[in-house]
């Protein structure tokens, strides 16, 4: 089968860093390729993702006027190039628009909240020929909202990258590891730390201007390097799998109706509970009690704390290896491509 790929023109494939969603489009590429698949992609000009073909895209997230135009006239002359079977999109709706009369099958993922009228006319004029995907049940059930046929596939980790660590010392630190914005919930993941008399690392970068930049000098500077807070600034792979593997939990107390969380996932692979308040897909990811647990205030969070000794990291493990790692995720998508083109 003839597969193209497409990422958001934000970052390389793989990024260099920070990059959820282009880490899995290029995880999937590989598999895709390992299983007999010629994989051809669209990305940011500077993807290093090995695929048999690579088309960049000509211009930038922010493409007005004619730039913005230019993308989808891309993906055309990628699609005439390619010649594929399936065409997955992980970028933009608005990119498949001059595609969706065509019988070619398509897939469109979503990593973010989904809805509105552009998923209502997409999938009318597309009709048989597109399907959407949610990386949860939660995005899944916004999309259906608007229209179209939709299936939840979660986003996915390689578990062999991460360490799975059997054990940790009691007075363990518990890892804060995320950007450094509100919606995240680093205040109350402080809050939680100071009121379960338990070291705190945060891992992540923070804003260097605007209202966020306002909310790390008010909630979070004033206790760096007090009461056992530290901040060591964004991470490299190697350095995540280390803080992971040696932390009692992943403490990510969102404030936002998260899509999804990669970083839960990768805690599980490192065999490291979560705990993580009940909004969005949390709760289809953290089985409460058992591979880590669900909070809505910073009270139960330190009393999650006090229970961590009651998770068995192994099922922490065995979660991530069953439900989110790659080969189990992408198969996933390989089965929904045999539907589309049948």
């Amino acid at each position: 089968m003839r597969i193209l790929l497409t990422a958001d023109p934000h970052l390389p494939v793989p990024p260099a860093g920070y990059g959820g969603i282009e880490r899995i489009v290029d995880a999937l590429g590989r598999y895709l390729r390992g299983r007999g698949h010629a994989v051809g992609l669209v990305a940011h000009p500077d993807s290093t993702c090995a695929v048999d073909t690579l088309f960049a895209w000509p211009s930038g997230p922010r493409g007005a006027g004619a730039g913005a135009l230019r993308n989808p006239a891309a993906l055309v002359g990628a699609v005439r190039s390619f010649r594929p079977d399936v065409l997955h999109s992980f970028s933009r709706l608005g990119y498949l628009a001059p595609l969706l009369l065509s019988p070619l099958p398509k897939v469109m993922s979503y990593q973010r909240h989904a809805g509105g009228p552009q998923i209502a006319w997409a999938s009318r004029l597309a009709g048989r020929s597109l399907r959407f995907t949610g990386c949860s049940q939660y995005i899944c059930a916004m999309g259906r909202a608007s229209g179209g046929s939709w299936s939840a596939i979660p986003n996915f980790v390689e578990p062999e990258r991460f360490t799975f660590v059997r054990g940790v010392p009691a007075d363990a630190p518990l890892v804060f590891l995320s950007r450094i914005e509100s919606i995240k919930g680093p205040d109350m993941a402080i809050d939680i730390a100071r009121a379960s008399g338990r070291r705190l690392i945060l891992a992540g970068n923070c804003a260097k201007a605007g209202p966020e930049r306002d909310f790390w000098e008010r909630r979070i500077a004033p206790w760096i390097g007090r009461d056992g807070i530290e901040w060591v600034g964004e991470v490299d792979d190697t350095r995540k799998n280390e803080l992971l593997g040696r932390s009692a939990a992943l403490l990510v107390p969102i404030q936002w109706d998260e899509p999804f969380g990669i970083v839960f996932a990768e805690a599980l692979a490192a065999g490291t509970p979560v705990v993580t308040c009940a909004r969005g897909a949390a709760p289809e990811i953290v089985e409460d009690g058992r591979t880590g647990f669900l909070i809505s205030d910073a009270a139960s969070g330190a009393a999650a704390v006090a229970r961590l000794d009651r998770i068995d990291r192994l099922a922490c493990r065995q979660a991530a290896e069953a439900r989110f790692s790659r080969d189990v995720c992408a198969e996933q998508y390989v089965r929904l491509y045999g539907e589309l083109s049948a």
